[in-house]
């Protein structure tokens, strides 16, 4: 009779220790987990109030000031606080600060979408560390810098690129420059600020591309998929909240962004769709320029502006939360 083949099989291993056994004593972990869930709930309680307490202290400073506003807040184009009458809107500021921020995202999106997908994918990694370094030095230069580097380097030498769009695109009314003047209008705002805002979305992007999953990748191309097809069926898809939570914190510092525009752009409440045209104004920059020289009451009327700023800096950022819920769904590293 074969011995072996009348053995029972081999039992399998017993079950490794519950985590609580191994290690530290049951109790310590658990005061630890206690400690540590206590700080990051009051670290979130605390970020609450704080909001709050900035939203209901801006509504009660706007509305001492609105209320004794003889004119209408939201579409008077004058800014005259400290007049008799006072009167004072915010027309010209909500459309100087969106559209600029428009003319910066429709700019730097594109171009940090490339430059991440250049340095992750395509750049030998002698070259993409360097370009890398660089982008981050990029994004810690302070805004005052850049709004020098506008005032002397960049509004002189954009005079030909407004002349030029003047003689070719003047029939999109957008583009018809009807002063004369050098080029500190809201144009050369967006753009500045696209420089600006482009390292710190590049930044981001180019992390959540490095975190596209690499079996997604090497698939495709097992599949025969050209590099362009890999990016566009795997790396893009994979990083669409990525590149909308990158675009909605370049947006936050191109909608707040005071230093760079207050230097470059040349101040004035009339409202005017050609973007060439010298002035304009954002909130950011109208708080700046006459906070010092306002009165109790003026610096009610600016702090009114702010709580608009607040408010549409939340609206777009809810939307963009919103935009990246609808597409939770897809998550390529869960695939």
């Amino acid at each position: 009779m074969d011995t072996a083949a009348a053995a029972p099989p081999d039992s399998p291993p017993p079950p490794p220790p519950p985590l609580e056994d191994q290690g530290a004593p049951k109790g310590k972990k658990q005061v630890g987990d206690r400690v540590f869930l206590g700080l990051s709930r009051g670290s979130g309680i605390t970020l609450l109030v704080i909001m709050a307490a900035i939203a209901a202290f801006l509504t009660y400073r706007a509305v001492l000031a609105i209320s004794k506003d003889e004119a209408n807040f939201l579409t008077y184009f004058e800014w005259n606080p400290q007049g008799d009458p006072p009167q004072f809107g915010i027309a010209v500021l909500a459309f100087g600060t969106v559209v600029s921020s428009i003319i910066a995202m429709a700019i730097a999106v594109p171009v940090a979408i490339g430059i991440a997908l250049f340095i992750s994918h395509f750049a030998p990694r002698r070259l993409a560390a360097p370009i890398a370094y660089l982008v981050d030095l990029l994004a810690a230069v302070p805004s005052i810098i850049y709004g020098l580097w506008g005032a002397v380097f960049l509004v002189p030498y954009l005079d030909g690129l407004n002349k030029w769009l003047n003689e070719y695109f003047a029939w999109t009314y957008i583009f018809e420059k009807t002063n004369e003047g050098v080029a500190r209008n809201l144009f050369t705002v967006g753009i500045l600020l696209a420089i600006m805002i482009l390292p710190i979305i590049t930044n981001v992007i180019r992390e959540v591309f490095l975190q596209s999953p690499k079996m997604h990748e090497e698939a495709a191309l097992a599949l025969g998929a050209t590099r362009w097809e890999v990016i566009r069926m795997s790396v893009l898809p994979f990083g669409r909240s990525g590149i909308i939570s990158a675009s909605m914190l370049g947006l936050g510092r191109a909608l707040g962004e005071t230093m760079a525009v207050a230097v470059v752009l040349s101040p004035s409440f009339i409202f005017s769709g050609h973007l060439l045209d010298a002035g304009g104004g954002t909130f950011a920059q109208n708080i700046a320029a006459k906070f010092n020289e306002a009165n109790d009451f003026g610096r009610d009327a600016l702090i009114a502006s702010g709580l608009v700023l607040f408010l549409i800096t939340l609206l777009v950022n809810g939307a963009a939360r919103a935009v990246i819920a609808r597409r939770k769904e897809y998550s390529g590293a869960n695939a």
